[in-house]
């Protein structure tokens, strides 16, 4: 995934910078990267955080920096920011997304004898591939708003300038950026999260498509948001902050009511309930206030060291991650019979380890009640669950084992309280040695998140496209 901060201020920025970048931390371990400019010069760094956090990385250096503009990445895709000198000036850019045409994009800038220099092992990096876009225009609002017609994906994206900081939400507007104000600075996150702390209050949520160009004094709105939207729902499932809000909703109230939902349709007999540490918990305090049972922590995350277990691409080391970082308390397990809620089980693996764990340690009887849909496609538009196959995901798996294929009657599997959906859920409860599994409605999360249901993505759970 990844995150962007940008802020314009009429002091320094630097220190909103990097505490405010270091708040999407959680998005991504690969690489952060931060530019500032003062005048006409732009200082950029880029550092692997994949060993070391984003703040060690860049705290030694931060005296170099000096400006009030500047925009901070955390990136698992291509090294960000980069630094482009144009017709249109020298700019740099920080993107969010995903390119699916990416290929198709390179061949018409060489068909035009175009090139690129930032490649790594023959790959164009797709920030690159946006400038270029963005350059084939007259003007910079034009050329975003090129490139955003152009990319068959999503992306969202900051260009550090002379003119200040512009913002542009991707078309369809799968991931957020949002405006926020204090008293000479305004400044635009993909989480909002990183405002309270630094001292901004929400301002502005920019809607598809909608670019802005920000300065000291404000913000002003270049190009108008597009009626149709597709933003994420996983967002409030799972990878958005508890304390960040999208379209005005928090994710941890979201959570509370997705938890609610799920207890809502459910009359299990358990001793507590639980949450997979860390975005099950909202969830299971949610399921255990609507059902007035006790919510205890069996699992204990231990945060110091261990990242996010989807972030690192080996998969043994994911599992490595995912087994070390939860350690489970015996006396809490022991003899009881537990409820846990999760934001949702894609690959199933570390949840394997983890039910296994509690049976070792002396639980009676395991249940888990994911919060979304069982996912049975691949995200198609963000680096979300990618997979090297689709029979990585727990749901095309179980399908495959009951049909001898694994793209057979997706449909009916996925529609809930069919047949063949309960028929794969027990495959999946078995595979997972659970006591008893139950997913969340799609109808339910989706009024848990409380959008109307053609704004959000659930291209996943469903295998709508809207592209």
């Amino acid at each position: 995934m990844g995150g962007l901060f940008g802020v314009a201020s009429a002091s320094d920025c630097v220190s909103d910078l990097y505490y405010g970048t270091d708040y999407h931390s959680h998005l991504g371990t690969r690489r952060g990267g931060m530019a500032v400019r003062n005048g006409t010069e732009i200082h950029r760094a880029i550092h692997n955080i994949e060993n070391s956090y984003f703040r060690t990385k860049f705290e030694s250096e931060l005296n170099r920096f000096d400006g009030g503009l500047g925009v901070g990445v955390i990136s698992d895709t291509d090294p960000q920011p980069l630094i482009v000198g144009a017709h249109l000036g020298t700019f740099g850019i920080v993107t969010v997304g995903r390119i699916n045409n990416q290929e198709d994009l390179v061949r018409r800038a060489f068909a035009r004898k175009g090139f690129f220099s930032d490649t790594a092992a023959g790959r164009v990096h797709p920030t690159e591939v946006v400038a270029m876009l963005i350059c084939e225009a007259d003007n910079l609002v034009d050329g975003i708003k090129n490139a955003q017609e152009a990319i068959q994906g999503s992306c969202s994206m900051l260009l550090l300038t002379e003119q200040g900081v512009f913002a542009a939400r991707d078309r369809l507007g799968r991931t957020p950026l949002t405006i926020g104000c204090r008293e000479g600075a305004y400044a635009v996150s993909s989480e909002t999260s990183a405002f309270p702390n630094l001292g901004y209050e929400v301002d502005h949520c920019l809607g598809p498509g909608e670019v802005v160009q920000i300065t000291p004094d404000g913000w002003e709105q270049k190009a108008a948001p597009g009626e149709d939207m597709q933003v994420c729902a996983f967002l409030w499932v799972y990878y958005g902050y508890p304390a960040s809000e999208y379209e005005g909703i928090n994710v941890e109230e979201a959570r509370n009511r997705c938890g609610a939902a799920l207890a809502e349709n459910d009359d299990i007999t358990v001793d507590f309930v639980g949450g997979i540490p860390d975005s099950g918990i909202g969830h299971g305090i949610g399921y255990a206030n609507r059902r007035r049972l006790p919510y205890r922590r069996p699992f204990v995350k231990y945060t110091p060291t261990w990242p996010r277990s989807f972030m690192p691409q080996n998969q043994s080391m994911r599992d490595l991650v995912a087994r070390m970082k939860l350690i489970p308390v015996r006396q809490l397990i022991d003899g009881q019979r537990i409820l846990f809620c999760e934001d949702s089980i894609v690959r199933g693996t570390q949840l394997r380890d983890n039910v296994q764990i509690l049976f070792e340690y002396g639980a009676k009887e395991v249940h888990m009640r994911p919060a979304c849909p069982c996912l049975i496609h691949p995200c198609e538009f963000l680096n979300f669950s990618t997979s090297r196959s689709t029979l990585d995901l727990a749901g095309r798996k179980a399908i495959a084992a009951l049909e001898g294929v694994e793209d057979c009657a997706l449909d009916e599997y996925a529609r809930h309280g069919s047949e063949k959906n309960l028929a794969m859920i027990d495959r999946i409860r078995e595979q997972l040695h659970l006591t008893s599994l139950k997913y969340q409605d799609l109808n339910d999360l989706i009024a848990a998140i409380g959008l109307p249901r053609e704004k959000l993505c659930t291209h996943c759970w469903d295998g709508s496209s809207y592209t």
